[in-house]
C-alpha cells in the first residue's frame, strides 16, 4: 500500500516542485544584483509586471454589457410580478 502511495505522490511532488521553481527564481534574481541603480531598476520591472498582472481587465463591449443587465432587470421584474400574486400563508 506505501508503495502505491509512493508511486503516485513522489511525481506529483516533483512536477510541483519544478513549477514553482520559475516563479520564485524571477522574484529573487534581483536581489543578486550588486550595483544599486540596477538593483531597483529590476524591482521597478517586477513591481509594474506584478501590478500589470493584478490589473482588470476591461469587458471588451460596454454596449452589451449594459443590454443584458437591461434584459436580466426585465427577466427579474417579471419574476416578481408572478410571485406578487401567490397566497403567502392561506
Amino acid at each position: 500500500m506505501d508503495s502505491t502511495l509512493l508511486k503516485f505522490a513522489l511525481p506529483a511532488v516533483i512536477a510541483l516542485a519544478i513549477s514553482a521553481a520559475p516563479a520564485a527564481a524571477v522574484e529573487q534574481n534581483c536581489r543578486f544584483i550588486q550595483a544599486k541603480p540596477e538593483r531597483e531598476a529590476c524591482y521597478k520591472r517586477q513591481e509594474d509586471e506584478l501590478a500589470a498582472k493584478r490589473r482588470p481587465v476591461a469587458p471588451a463591449n460596454d454596449g452589451q454589457t449594459l443590454e443584458t443587465l437591461r434584459q436580466m432587470r426585465q427577466d427579474d421584474d417579471a419574476v416578481y410580478r408572478s410571485i406578487n400574486n401567490i397566497c403567502r400563508g392561506c
